[in-house]
């Protein structure tokens, strides 16, 4: 079997090289490397780096980037909502999730994109809706929503966090942007709205 040098050597007679060439000049750093124990022996260096300093901060630790980004925007929750998710749905958003229920898929778990539904904003007979950014745990998401602030506001990263009890994102509250704390009220969630038809929706809506 012809060894790595004697290949070398003759590739470069090919190539219209000297036998005289000095192979060791031809012979790739790979190689070289391939072959040193210091370099095929145990994990690399970089490989003992401690792994948590690419894990997340702790939800306690997460630092909130809320503002509101257009104070001017005289919106309700409802059109912005529908604006930004592609949910359409229309109606009071305390009608929101009952609608929802005959057209889009719901579900109990946020989802990037997701209209988060509120149920007893401001009072039992108020609703809010939001959209969805980011899940950034299994208890903490951030949203964009109008007028929580009850000014038309357009409000953006805005966290909302899971208080209930069995972590089921029935409870949750949502974080104070002018004081930068979060808030003292606590919100019961209907759910979370998809921008996916149901089946039954899907199945009779014409195609073309």
């Amino acid at each position: 079997m012809l060894d790595t040098r004697a290949i070398l050597l003759a590739a470069a007679s090919v190539a219209g090289f000297s036998a005289a060439t000095d192979a060791s000049a031809l012979t790739p750093l790979s190689i070289d490397m391939a072959i040193d124990p210091a370099v095929t022996e145990g994990p690399s260096q970089f490989s003992t780096l401690a792994p948590r300093e690419f894990e997340r901060a702790p939800d306690d630790a997460y630092e909130p980037t809320a503002r509101v980004a257009n104070s001017r925007a005289r919106l309700q929750c409802v059109p912005f909502a529908r604006r930004e998710s592609g949910v359409e749905i229309y109606g009071d958003a305390n009608t929101w999730w009952r609608q929802a229920q005959d057209r889009y898929e719901t579900t109990a778990a946020p989802s990037e994109g997701a209209v988060l539904v509120l149920r007893g904003y401001a009072n039992a007979n108020r609703g809010h809706v939001a959209v969805v950014r980011e899940v950034v745990s299994s208890r903490m998401i951030i949203v964009d929503h109008a007028n929580w602030l009850n000014g038309g506001e357009i409000t953006r990263d805005v966290p909302i966090r899971d208080v209930s009890e069995a972590g089921d994102w029935s409870k949750v509250q949502v974080w104070h942007v002018p004081g930068r704390h979060w808030g003292a009220r606590t919100y019961d969630v209907q759910g979370f709205i998809l921008n996916l038809l149901n089946e039954a929706a899907a199945q009779a809506t014409p195609v073309g």
